[in-house]
């Protein structure tokens, strides 16, 4: 009778694992089709423009954006990939053909890129840049120099006027940017010349203004052409022993893009010159102080601009014109990685259960991994593959869910009794056969479970991955950082928060349509289990 009960068990079993298995196929080739449609647009022949990660450099990304879309009048196609980072992650996709062309600065490409001690000429800059297939040309017609600042009222109070003056001042709070921190060209060659005793704690460059103003530190490192300086009431520190270069902005392209691209080319050698710095002031206050778009303050440089840009209010930058592209960006960093990690992590989990000597370390090394803080790992992915954008995003987003699904197969095959095991050996089952007939289907709660923790981990992680050029709703997160906005930002973090939510919910539907299943198995467990 047990016998019979089971072999009708092990029936409706396999009968739903085939439908199952159909779904899963269907949805497998959908997730490929749509990254190899994806993959297919990436490798289109497109100027692909960037810029770091602070508001000047977006402003100037979209400024030349604009420039190529208006000359070429639709016949050039150009995006920006905004706010990649720091200068080696930007110079890194430059090298690597990521993107062609970014505004850099001559102090920065000679003392943080080529490692000079000295100002070079243009055409010193360009012979050494060569022999990594770049160029630098088109000087926009501004200088952007690095500082320190104080507010004016601290710095009377405690007697600072030039950078000397700092020496021996050791209670000043310096809450510095973490690039400046780490260039040659900042804090460590400053402290040098200077023979500063502070140690200064990194601070994204947004937020320090707030934390200046509010008395949480005292010292903070500017860019000459910041919109804040006035509004805060800071006080920029003479630089008397002349450390920092000069700043001009310039064009640092790959070598090949005048003759790829020679109308967009044309089109932004046009800004040579046109750009002064009362002109990028008021852009960059524009953007941080008016809440204006990047692309609303690229506008200005329009011989007539136009009054000034009113405060954003938040469904407007919500549902903006990025929000479907973000969307889209966001999905797919999601659901590849995680179907990435569904192939991979539930044969390990196999592997763990049916081999307990290995359980310990396939787990162990799961583990360590989920351990592993999330910039760190893309800068290691950066390095590592000579690569930014979307494909390490997506490495990172897989490996950060291998953990619940590798760990919940495990569980869930653990789980499935003796009883139904020798059942299906009854059958004359092979043990392929058996684990994929049986034990699978009857770990299927467990293993979707899994499933469901790294999906919505995954759409929390994701947002990390704008911060290397990856896109996504962290994107607007980046930006409402860089300037310090409180709306942008949330436009970018509700989404996030939104599909968490959707994709939650989501799978407890497909929860409750495999619940039977788990009931099943109870059952069979129960009128399997060996008397005794």
């Amino acid at each position: 009778m047990g016998s019979t009960a089971h072999r009708n068990g092990l029936q409706g079993h396999m009968g739903e694992k085939r439908r199952y298995k159909y779904r899963v196929a269907w949805l497998s080739a959908a997730l490929s089709a749509a990254a190899m449609v994806l993959a297919s647009a990436a490798q289109a022949d497109t100027l692909k423009i960037g810029s770091k990660r602070f508001t000047e450099s977006y402003i100037l990304g979209e400024v030349m954006l604009r420039a190529v879309n208006e000359m070429a009048q639709g016949k050039a196609d150009a995006v920006h990939r905004q706010g990649l980072g720091n200068t080696g992650i930007v110079y890194a996709a430059l090298k690597g053909g990521a993107i062609d062309v970014y505004a850099e600065y001559t102090g920065t490409i000679a003392r943080e890129i080529l490692k000079l001690d000295h100002n070079p000429s243009l055409d010193e800059l360009n012979r050494l840049l060569s022999r990594d297939g770049l160029a630098v040309a088109v000087p926009l017609g501004f200088n952007n120099s690095y500082a320190l600042a104080m507010r004016d009222d601290r710095a009377q109070q405690s007697g600072v006027r030039r950078l000397s003056d700092l020496v021996g001042r050791d209670g000043l709070k310096f809450g510095l940017s973490q690039e400046f921190i780490g260039r040659a060209d900042g804090w460590p060659g400053l402290k040098s010349a200077y023979g500063l005793p502070q140690q200064p704690s990194g601070l994204d460059h947004g937020l320090a203004y707030e934390a200046i103003a509010a008395g949480r530190i005292d010292v903070m490192d500017i860019y000459s052409t910041d919109a804040k300086i006035e509004r805060f009431g800071l006080r920029v520190l003479e630089d008397d022993r002349s450390f920092f270069p000069r700043y001009d902005a310039m064009l640092l392209h790959r070598l090949d893009l005048p003759g790829r691209f020679p109308q967009a080319w044309q089109a932004l050698s046009r800004l040579e010159k046109r750009i002064d710095e009362p002109a990028m002031i008021r852009m960059n206050a524009a953007a941080e102080l008016q809440g204006r778009s990047f692309a609303g303050a690229a506008r200005l440089l329009d011989p007539a601009p136009g009054a000034p840009g009113a405060k954003r209010s938040f469904w407007p930058v919500l549902f903006g014109d990025d929000f479907w592209r973000l969307t889209g960006e966001h999905l797919l960093l999601v659901f590849v990685s995680l179907a990435a990690s569904v192939a991979v992590g539930v044969p390990l989990g196999v592997l763990a259960a049916r081999l307990p000597a290995t359980a310990q370390t396939v787990l162990g090394i799961c583990g360590v991994i989920q351990t592993i803080p999330s910039l760190a790992l893309l800068a290691f992915l950066i390095a590592l593959l000579g690569a930014i954008g979307t494909f390490p995003a997506l490495i990172a987003l897989f490996l950060y869910a291998l953990l619940p699904i590798v760990r919940n197969t495990h569980t869930g095959l653990v789980a499935v009794s003796r009883g139904m095991r020798e059942a299906a050996m009854a059958l004359g089952l092979t043990g392929c056969e058996r684990m994929l007939l049986v034990e699978l289907p009857l770990a299927a709660p467990s293993i979707l479970a899994g499933i469901k923790t790294s999906a919505v981990i995954n759409v929390g992680t994701a947002t990390i991955a704008a911060f290397i050029g990856a896109g996504g709703y962290g994107e607007r997160i980046a930006t409402g950082l860089a300037i310090n906005d409180n709306t942008t930002l949330l436009a970018g973090a509700l989404p996030a928060a939104a599909l968490a939510m959707v994709v939650q919910g989501v799978f407890e539907l497909t929860e409750r349509r495999f619940g039977w299943m788990g009931r099943a198995r109870r059952a069979s467990q129960s009128a399997g289990q060996p008397a005794g």
